[in-house]
């Protein structure tokens, strides 16, 4: 897969730019960056438990989210290189830390090096894999993932193709996540958890939406569609109220606050 960064579409934008030359959409060429490996306490608690989750967040990104709370790392591509080898000692890294798991945070953009990395350690890696991304996907590039992850936690962002538009530049966001999201269902095959450990979860999809100022009917919408489309007792879902106005949401008045009680009440 390796030669697709030659005319990049890994990620629904296919800006088919030669990353060997240049940067793509996302901000990155090639080389794989990052800009964090370490514990992480604060994911869902199937996925972070008490020991925390091996979290690598890599640089760059192929949504534009105004209110990004890690624009420094996706916006403005904070990072510094690492060789597949090193990505591979990396992930053995956080494992003998005791991580729970290798967490993949916005991995889209470097899915053919990711798969090199995990090949090179895969005898040693004993922990599952989690694939933690916007929801922005190809379901043909989630395809080629699908040998290599254990768990697939996405955002589910926007119904309304407006507000996706808006806020993320992505006038296609559902569409192209509503498809990637059942693909990973499908993939997973259900829901596995940890036998020594019943909190902690081995395998499956964590779909995770946050409510927006304003937005609560799009995000009723979202549930609705949930229902209506997605397999029961086949993944699990995630509600987060943590939405905090940072990096550019201060251009957008309506969003330039946190979410009331009342909104993330009506949406549960």
């Amino acid at each position: 897969m390796n030669d697709i960064l030659k005319s990049c579409t890994l990620c629904p934008r296919e800006c088919k730019v030669n990353r060997y030359e240049h940067k793509g959409f996302c901000g990155e060429t090639a080389k794989v960056r990052i800009a964090r490996a370490e514990l992480h306490m604060w994911e869902e608690p199937c996925i972070s438990g008490t020991e925390g989750s091996g979290t690598v967040f890599f640089s760059g990104c192929c949504l534009k989210c105004c209110f990004c709370q890690n624009y420094e790392i996706s916006a403005q591509s904070k990072g510094f290189e690492l060789t597949e080898q090193e990505l591979a000692d990396t992930f053995l890294r956080l494992q003998s830390m005791g991580a729970n798991n290798i967490n993949l945070v916005n991995p889209t953009h470097f899915v053919p090096q990711i798969i090199k990395a995990l090949d090179l350690c895969k005898d040693k890696l004993t922990i599952p894999v989690v694939y933690n991304s916007g929801g922005y996907e190809r379901t043909e590039t989630i395809r080629e993932f699908s040998d290599c992850i254990d768990i697939w936690l996405p955002d589910l962002k926007y119904y309304d193709s407006s507000l996706s538009e808006k806020y993320s530049a992505a006038q296609n966001y559902f569409s192209m996540a509503s498809k990637a999201i059942k693909e990973m269902i499908r993939i997973s095959g259900g829901l596995a958890w940890d036998p020594e450990n019943p909190g902690l979860l081995k395998k499956g999809v964590v779909i995770r939406h946050m409510v927006l100022p304003g937005a609560k009917e799009d995000s009723i919408r979202l549930l609705h569609w949930i229902k209506e489309e997605l397999p029961p007792g086949q993944f699990l879902l995630s509600i987060l109220s943590q939405y905090t106005p940072f990096y550019k949401s201060s251009q957008y008045p309506e969003i330039r606050r946190r979410i009331t009680t009342y909104e993330y009440e009506k949406v549960l």
